[in-house]
């Protein structure tokens, strides 16, 4: 299928475009949301129907209570580990309302930016490589939700290779992402009484009454100073507007950028307990993935520099951002990690969405170029 997109000179190396985005569109055409076990099946075989024709050899199909991984091994010891992740935030329905589309020089669809070009790009640069026994690509099914049922398989080939590229797309102008926060998400439970509002309220313990107060010193735990926020996001209470909640839920997101932070937080968080007699406080979740300090792209970064710079990227940047990765749980085992080496574009989680595609053939070459340097070492 015919795109009419040009690309732009940097890119004269670069795979062609079409291809590319013939294979986005099969991608982002599937549908694949989290947790969805027959979706992410369909996406998994799609995208393992991909890697076998660009790759030479198909991949194996991991099973997990998650979703199927999709893992592919150039050789028994591969140097460099590229993760990403084939499920999306989006639900079964979405691509109806946002079809697969390029015009304009953006590509937009359900998933499109984060991260199923970033799987295009670097399926495409790994293709590109003369030599492929020093790679393994590993494309999960739960990032979206956690990585409950990847994060030991990711870990364990990230140990196994010595370095990792992660595909979750680039920050703002296709800077590579070399520090992230570790995010937690914690639940408080506030547990009262219930009684009529209006006949005796007496009776009752104001679970909202007690969960405002709570919210409040939560709001108190957040160190701007050192990176650590915390910020109660959702709330719900009650029954009817006639009664005195007996349940009031906060959800509360933390994001650090220090171990040390995370531990105080934790603390804190445990340490809460009601004011008003008769209610009770609950706390449940907890953090989900530790930070990435800086010093965990140190290595890789300045090839990446080096590689952007042979295939015609001049100025690329490494920023550090406030959202979690996969690439936390292999900065945490002490395995270099570079991120953002997917899409260049917009909009991730949300329907304005998109990817530049004239971005895309540099990328893929950008993969090939930092690949074929840290397996040469």
């Amino acid at each position: 299928m015919r795109h009419n997109v040009v690309v732009s000179k940097t890119a004269v190396r670069a795979p062609a475009i079409e291809p590319m985005l013939d294979d986005l569109r099969a991608l982002v055409e599937v549908e694949s949301p989290s947790r969805d076990l027959d979706a992410l099946r369909t996406s998994a075989e799609t995208l393992a129907s991909i890697m076998h024709r660009l790759l030479g050899a198909p991949p194996a199909i991991v099973e997990s209570p998650g979703g199927p991984h999709v893992h592919w091994k150039g050789g028994s010891n591969a140097k460099v580990l590229i993760v990403g992740h084939h499920d999306t935030v989006f639900p079964k329905g979405a691509l109806a309302m946002r079809p697969f589309t390029v015009s304009d020089g953006r590509a937009t669809g359900p998933g499109v930016f984060d991260m199923k070009a970033g799987i295009v790009q670097a399926l495409h640069g790994v293709a590109a490589l003369s030599d492929r026994s020093a790679v393994e690509v590993l494309i999960t099914a739960d990032e979206e939700v956690g990585s409950a049922h990847s994060r030991d398989l990711i870990v364990e080939r990230a140990r196994h290779c010595g370095a990792v590229l992660v595909l979750e797309p680039s920050a703002d102008g296709g800077a590579l992402k070399t520090g992230r926060k570790g995010t937690g998400t914690f639940e408080v439970r506030v547990h009262g009484r219930a009684s009529h509002a209006g006949l005796e309220p007496e009776k009752g313990v104001n679970s909202l009454v007690e969960a405002a107060t709570q919210v409040l010193r939560i709001a108190t735990f957040g160190d701007p100073d050192r990176g650590t926020t915390v910020t109660p996001t959702v709330a719900s209470a009650g029954t009817a507007d006639n009664v005195v909640p007996a349940l009031t839920t906060v959800f509360v997101d933390v994001r650090v950028e220090h171990a040390d932070e995370r531990e105080r937080v934790d603390r804190a968080m445990a340490g809460l307990v009601s004011t008003h007699p008769g209610a009770r406080v609950e706390i449940l979740g907890g953090f989900n993935r530790p930070p990435m300090p800086m010093s965990a792209s140190e290595t890789l970064f300045p090839v990446a520099v080096l590689a952007a710079e042979s295939v015609g990227i001049d100025g690329l940047r490494g920023v550090a951002v406030g959202g979690g990765s996969d690439g936390n749980f292999t900065a945490a085992a002490g395995v270099p990690t570079l991120d953002g080496l997917g899409a260049v574009g917009g909009g991730a989680h949300a329907e304005h969405e998109w990817v530049d595609v004239m971005a895309m053939p540099s990328r893929a070459l950008l993969i090939e170029a930092i690949v074929r340097q840290l397996s040469s070492r």
